[in-house]
């Protein structure tokens, strides 16, 4: 046997700590925002009041973190780019009371080993600093230099050694969302310190410390200044604070709700199910309440060793903590009369009103007799019945939907207007019967008669495949016309939602719009698609941003697939638009020249066919 090992040679062996180095890396260092955490943490671990980060190139090139904690002395600053060197753990049971973001000793030994860094940092004690320069685990350069006290460690060439994993980075706009991500969980988290972040020179945010209501809405926007409802529980077991936010902030998306168990942001699906049930018969069932809330519980009571980025954690007991988040959430909604309620107390107001406090006289009794409103409740098979009400000219809710769509019926028939439908169709299966008109039932479906047989049309998800196909093809290289805008519109955004338009620019453009940068997180719509009724363009842009945040947790979808797919939704009309003979016929006849009339993008029927065969049969004529 030992002849044979001999001949055949050991397998395993010891890594170089360089290697070793890079593959730990890979669990703590991702992507730029882990970077941007992992040192963010840190400054606030060192007791720091202001944190500035500096972003170049969404953090490929450099990411730079300078905060005036307590700082480092010369050796601890040498030291701390060791694997597993860590001030906050002695012994084991220091892993189960941990009060600080991190603990674990490997952030800035994975940084040191995938990028090539630049530490200065000086104690209050200390008449001069530390400079040392770091590059591939190694120290390259280390020196005194003259500095505030505080610490300020620089990141450049992320990956620079590894050129694989720097490959499979996104786009800068994407990985700039990342780092927006990460910097907004630490300072929501942390709103009594002084937080900055720039980009390429181009400041991002500026939050001056402040309550938490004023963080939120520093960072979530001032649309939420009227709309937070305060979160306050305390127990024996935990205690509960933060805000939510009132039913008509909620959302189609997620993204603006946040959790945090002893300051320390954390994802956590369960607890989610919880707000979402105290949320229950208050918002739609596809909508997501905002929320901002903190539990505090005893250290030992969770464990937040569970994952390399910490933000999954274990908790002892995680029923009590569920019930308790509802609760607390439930006893807000209704200490703010936001939850329904049975009132049995007649307002003052109320009882001032003629109505109320006026005689009902014969004379009026007789006439609310003769109303139609009160013949369909007393009389027998009337309750379906109402009477047509004059027309009114105005559909409420509907009103921008039907003015798009008018507008894209007109442009349709300009010659300026290239067809979207204009390359060659393969034989058409459907084919509407000639000069026959269409009937509109319920403001939502149309029947349109074929040569054999008829469609039930839902002529929003048919107008949705219409405008998908018409995008496809735009993106496609086949740029669609654009209207310049009477009056530019400027439109402020989040920074989150900046970074998202920015990365959609060069395709938006394609699709008819002219949208320019304008400012900090700022932008200028010069232009909007010919079919896109004038005056509503921020709210249109708005609506895309929501839309196009709710195809992007489909990782399945490129990009421009969500973007299309996003301006599809958004632009389709809606249920409840009245269409005149010549529109319902035109939405028809688009619909069956496209490549799959059938069907969304989605998967979604568009219409229902019922041919002759099946007409028939279903009234058994023989």
């Amino acid at each position: 046997m030992q002849q044979k090992n001999q001949t055949l040679g050991d397998s395993i062996q010891l890594l170089p700590d360089h290697i070793a180095n890079q593959i730990a890396a890979g669990e703590v260092i991702q992507r730029p925002a882990s970077a941007v955490k992992e040192l963010l943490e840190n400054s606030v671990d060192a007791g720091a009041t202001e944190i500035r980060l500096i972003v170049a190139d969404a953090g490929k090139s450099l990411i730079q973190v300078a905060d005036n904690g307590k700082g480092m002395s010369e050796t601890d600053a040498r030291l701390c780019f060791e694997r597993h060197a860590t001030s906050k753990i002695s012994q084991i049971d220091d892993l189960f009371h941990i009060q600080t973001m991190g603990f674990r000793g490997e952030a800035l030994a994975s940084v040191a080993a995938v990028a090539q860094v630049d530490l200065k940092t000086r104690r209050a004690a200390d008449e001069a600093g530390t400079h040392i320069e770091i590059e591939n685990s190694m120290v390259v350069l280390q020196e005194p230099c003259a500095m505030a006290q505080g610490t300020s460690i620089a990141m450049k060439n992320l990956f620079f050694n590894i050129p694989a994993r720097r490959n499979f980075l996104k786009s800068n706009a994407a990985e700039m969302r990342h780092i927006i991500d990460e910097f907004i969980r630490v300072a929501m988290a942390f709103p009594q310190l002084f937080f900055s972040l720039s980009h390429n020179g181009q400041n991002v945010f500026h939050l001056d410390k402040g309550s938490l209501k004023q963080r939120i809405v520093q960072v979530l926007g001032n649309q939420y200044n009227a709309k937070l409802v305060p979160v306050q529980e305390q127990t024996d077991y935990l205690n509960i604070q933060g805000f939510i936010g009132k039913p008509e902030a909620a959302k189609k998306t997620r993204g603006d709700q946040f959790f945090f168990v002893n300051n320390r942001f954390i994802r956590s699906a369960y607890l989610h199910h919880a707000v979402m049930q105290a949320f229950q018969d208050l918002i739609p069932a596809d909508a997501f309440p905002t929320y901002v809330l903190f539990i505090d519980l005893q250290p030992d009571q969770i464990d937040v060793n569970v994952h390399p980025t910490k933000q999954e954690i274990k908790f002892e007991d995680e029923k009590i903590v569920y019930a308790f988040v509802q609760a607390a959430v439930k006893h807000a909604l209704a200490q703010f009369s936001i939850m329904p309620s049975l009132e049995f107390d007649i307002d003052s107001g109320i009882q001032q009103l003629d109505a109320v406090a006026k005689p009902f006289t014969p004379q009026q009794q007789d006439a609310a007799r003769d109303s139609g409103l009160f013949r369909s409740f007393t009389q027998q098979h009337q309750a379906h019945f109402i009477e047509k009400q004059p027309a009114s000219g105005n559909t409420a809710g509907n009103t921008s939907g039907m003015q798009d769509w008018k507008s894209l019926l007109s442009s349709t028939e300009t010659e300026s207007t290239v067809s979207a439908f204009d390359w060659e169709l393969p034989k058409k299966k459907w084919e509407l019967a000639e000069n026959a008109g269409l009937l509109q039932l319920e403001s939502q479906y149309l029947i349109a008669p074929l040569l054999k047989g008829c469609l039930l049309i839902h002529q929003q998800l048919a107008h949705e495949r219409v405008l998908y196909e018409r995008y496809a093809a735009a993106v496609a290289g086949r740029q669609m016309p654009s209207q310049q805008t009477m009056f530019p519109v400027t439109i402020d955004l989040s920074a989150a939602d900046s970074a998202l338009l920015t990365e959609m620019l060069a395709d938006l453009q394609l699709l008819g719009y002219g949208i320019e940068p304008f400012g900090t997180n700022a932008f200028i719509i010069q232009g909007t698609p010919a079919d896109l009724f004038q005056g509503n363009e921020k709210a249109a842009i708005e609506a895309l941003l929501e839309q196009y945040k709710h195809f992007n947790t489909d990782v399945k979808f490129s990009r421009r697939e969500k973007l299309i797919r996003s301006l599809a939704a958004q632009h389709a009309i809606k249920r409840g638009t009245a269409l005149s003979i010549t529109e319902m016929r035109q939405l028809a006849e688009d619909l069956l020249r496209c490549a799959t009339p059938n069907i969304t993008p989605g998967g979604q029927p568009t219409f229902i066919e019922f041919t002759s065969d099946y007409l028939f049969r279903l009234f058994d004529a023989r």
